[in-house]
């Protein structure tokens, strides 16, 4: 018999369990698995207002000691993470495989946040180089910019979470966290265990809801920063709710991954159908578009459908299982809809194409006309477009038409094409000799044009999450004064 997961709303400093609820049905075991608690308006209000009186004592807490947090939590989340990673399944469907990478980097990604922490500083700034600066000093520090919100995504919900609220508490703010209403559990658990391992009840407030929920906070004024991940027409709304404060925006993508002639096919092939599909494909960053030279297409392709072909898909518990389901029903149904619509422009779905429940069956479209909707849109599921490209300028191009520009992937030796790519493609990161899909957590990661605003990583969050303060001392200088 299934436990049913119990997640309370965290405000003031108080777990709140009495009120409304909403069921999570696990999309793959077809039964509740998690309930969370609605906040309220009242709730938002108090909250809000608590996170501006917090925010002065987390301020104040040195930024060793809250590396000294962040490191512990980061090895509380090794030791629990067969527990996070089941709940990861049981909630969204996403396979252990998958899961337990997830927790990994979650792990790493606390780990860099307390490594930053302890990085943050300012500078002495050059004011007697100019005449009117002479017998000054000037001096720059980051400073805590204020309560920040974190709203974050269905589909890595553990990690996403890690990035904003571990970046956030680094640079010495309190965070309000609005996650998604598909995975309340995990985010929940993953709060819970971040007080376990000490940060102040002051630094962290939970509230489980939807849209509108995220949209009342958004536009709180006592909000000084907001982080959203999700979906472009949802990010538009974060942007227009929060009207004028610091938003930083990860909308998603359309990924494409480039195959000259010279990339070893096979490989290429490999990685690709790993990481096309990985969490049912229902990742930003996922491989959605292989533009393969038209001398090896119809050997990528067959080599893609012989690898996609070998995927273990089912149960999301078990070990082996490479694709479990997708986030629900109506998501995997999308997804065989515009299967059949390319099909129907002519396109060839040498595998899959079908669902059962919200299990999609990893599916692979062979050449659909450019204007078909799995290339052109965001797909976020388990399909990926195979189609033929002549001219390494052309294929530039013709990946830059998308209005995603989050991250891409080529595979070539040719050092002159990869940095044609690098200075042409109209993204945030290019992969090489590896697909769209990976991600280092300590690395800058996101996008332009749809695709978003700012980017993640620790170090770079912390920036978005921190103002520059600067002290001048008139009539006193560390500088000549003649």
């Amino acid at each position: 018999m299934n436990t049913i997961r119990e997640a309370g709303c965290l405000v003031a400093g108080e777990w709140l369990t009495d009120g409304t609820y909403a069921d999570r049905v696990g999309p793959y075991l077809r039964q509740t698995v998690s309930r969370a608690r609605i906040a309220q308006d009242d709730d938002i209000a108090t909250a809000v207002a608590y996170a501006r009186r917090a925010a002065r004592a987390v301020a104040r807490l040195a930024p060793a000691t809250r590396a000294g947090i962040l490191e512990r939590a980061a090895a509380l989340v090794t030791e629990r993470g067969e527990e996070l990673a089941g709940l990861l399944a049981l909630e969204l469907g996403k396979p252990l495989k998958d899961g337990r990478g997830e927790i990994l980097r979650v792990a790493d990604t606390l780990s860099v946040a307390a490594a930053e922490a302890r990085m943050i500083g300012g500078e002495v700034l050059p004011v007697a180089g100019w005449g009117r600066g002479v017998g000054n000093t000037a001096i720059t520090q980051r400073a805590p910019a204020g309560p920040v919100l974190a709203i974050t995504p269905f589909n890595a919900p553990a990690n996403l979470l890690a990035h904003k609220l571990a970046a956030s508490f680094a640079a010495g703010n309190t965070t309000v966290v609005k996650p998604p209403p598909q995975a309340p559990a995990v985010s929940t658990a993953l709060v819970k265990l971040l007080l376990d391992a000490g940060m102040p009840v002051e630094a962290v407030q939970i509230l489980h809801g939807g849209g509108d929920v995220g949209a009342r906070l958004c536009a709180a004024p006592e909000i000084a920063v907001v982080s959203f991940t999700g979906g472009v027409t949802a990010g538009h709304a974060v942007a227009h709710a929060a009207g004028p404060k610091r938003v930083m925006l990860e909308l998603g993508g359309n990924a494409a991954t480039i195959v000259c002639e010279d990339a070893d096919v096979a490989e290429a092939a490999r990685v690709c159908a790993r990481t096309g599909y990985s969490n049912s494909g229902q990742s930003c960053i996922s491989v959605q578009r292989v533009y393969v030279q038209r001398s090896r297409f119809e050997e990528f392709a067959d080599a893609l459908t012989a690898e996609v072909k070998s995927l273990v898909v089912g149960d999301p518990l078990d070990p082996r299982t490479d694709v479990g389901s997708m986030v629900d029903d109506d998501a995997a149904e999308r997804v065989v809809q515009w299967t059949a619509e390319a099909a129907g422009q002519g396109a060839r779905v040498t595998t899959g194409g079908t669902r059962e429940g919200a299990v999609m069956a990893p599916t692979v479209v062979v050449a659909p006309p450019t204007e078909a909707r799995v290339v052109r849109e965001e797909v976020f599921g388990a399909l990926v477009a195979v189609l033929p490209y002549d001219h390494f300028d052309g294929v530039l191009e013709e990946c830059n038409r998308s209005t995603y520009g989050l991250q891409a992937g080529l595979f070539t030796h040719d050092l002159r094409r990869v940095v044609t790519a690098w200075r042409e493609l109209e993204v945030g990161g290019l992969v090489v000799n590896g697909s769209s899909n990976f991600r280092l957590d300590h690395v800058p990661f996101g996008g332009v044009k749809d695709s978003g605003i700012g980017r993640e990583s620790p170090r770079w969050m912390i920036e978005d999450f921190t103002v520059t303060k600067t002290l001048l001392l008139r009539g006193l200088t560390i500088w000549g004064d003649q």
